[in-house]
């Protein structure tokens, strides 16, 4: 597979990465490095318990935890945690878990200066992006800033081994959206594009051996690195169609991050390969068809096929087609308000793209 080259500016990878097995004994020396010595440990409520033993792993580098990290990263709730920073005259903040956790350090971090040391236990790669989603007022809001980007990233396999299954499969398919959607930002570079195909060969081949093989760690390894590898693309490069609707259906309606993402990326995709070369070499890796290809590979690992399974109603799909259309986005196929009342439809109904 090659990658078309063209005129291209590469950002280059601000953020440092600390990557193996093990490696949370680490996340001190992190701290330290980064010339901070009073840490907050963040997790969700679900993982409460192994965000106080790292709290008191750290010893005097900890000054508490605050396990209150939600899914879309509330703004409330991010209120609530900035007035337990101040209390315990935190300098920085260790964020342990998924996407919830580590948007709830970008957060603090960015509103405060504080440092961030994220610690990644899924794949669903906000870590290496300079991204923020919150919502607010049933409406998710992103921007993108460098104040976001967090300072360290410590990925530990052994975190990933007992991963449910089935989050293990829709965070990596969450994360792999990100690598599809990178091959045609207009801002792509080639570096970022060999990451992505890189990334979805790996997801191709290690994914579906997941459920034989949940705590193998050669197998954990390759798909804890195809997250990075996504994570990074998408801290790089402008996300498209494919983002706005994971984001209308997460902040509108609700709907859980990483399942809606796992559900619409053979849609959205296989809609996109209508209108670029650029995703020629994913339909060669797949098989022949861009969509097909992504909504097969989803069928073999176990993920969900219908929006309509994580509840949101028929009745939702023209109010979220019309909120789609309410900025501006780039994207490589042009399309208006039916042709994503159409793509919603056949995700809600759950049908294989043709394409």
């Amino acid at each position: 597979m090659s990658v078309r080259l063209s005129d291209f500016t590469f950002p280059g990878i601000p953020t440092r990465v600390v990557f193996g097995s093990g490696t949370l004994s680490q996340v001190g020396d992190e701290i330290v490095r980064l010339g901070h010595a009073r840490a907050l440990v963040l997790t969700t409520d679900g993982q409460a318990e192994a965000g106080q033993a790292l709290a008191d792993e750290l010893g005097g580098l900890a000054v508490g935890t605050f396990a209150q990290a939600q899914m879309h990263t509330p703004v409330a709730v991010t209120a609530r945690a900035l007035e337990d920073v101040k209390g315990r005259d935190a300098d920085c903040v260790v964020s342990l878990g998924g996407g919830s956790t580590v948007g709830l350090g970008k957060a603090i971090a960015s509103r405060v200066g504080c440092g961030h040391v994220a610690v990644p236990t899924t794949y669903a790669g906000s870590e290496m992006t300079d991204i923020l989603g919150e919502t607010e007022n049933g409406e998710k809001t992103t921007r993108r800033d460098a104040s976001i980007r967090p300072d360290a990233v410590v990925y530990d396999v052994d975190l990933t081994l007992s991963l449910p299954v089935n989050l293990s499969v829709t965070s990596a398919l969450n994360a792999a959206a990100h690598a599809v959607e990178g091959l045609y930002a207009p801002d792509a570079n080639p570096i970022t594009s060999l990451m992505s195909l890189e990334a979805l060969a790996a997801f191709c081949d290690a994914l579906p051996k997941l459920r034989d093989q949940p705590k193998d760690p050669d197998l954990r390894a390759r798909l804890l690195y195809a997250a990075w590898l996504c994570s990074t693309v998408l801290g790089s490069v402008s996300m498209s169609l494919h983002h706005k609707l994971a984001h209308v259906l997460g902040g509108s309606f609700d709907m859980p991050h990483a399942e809606t993402h796992a559900i619409l990326l053979p849609h959205s995709a296989g809609f996109n390969a209508g209108g670029t070369e650029l995703l020629d070499p994913v339909a060669e890796l797949f098989g022949g068809s861009v969509g097909g290809g992504l909504w097969d590979l989803a069928r073999r690992s176990g993920a969900p096929l219908r929006l309509a399974d994580l509840g949101l109603r028929e009745a939702d799909l023209d109010r979220a087609a019309s909120i789609a259309l309410k900025n501006s986005y780039d994207n490589p196929r042009p399309f208006d308000e039916a042709d994503i009342r159409d793509l919603l439809q056949a995700a809600w109904e759950g049908t294989r793209p043709a394409a």
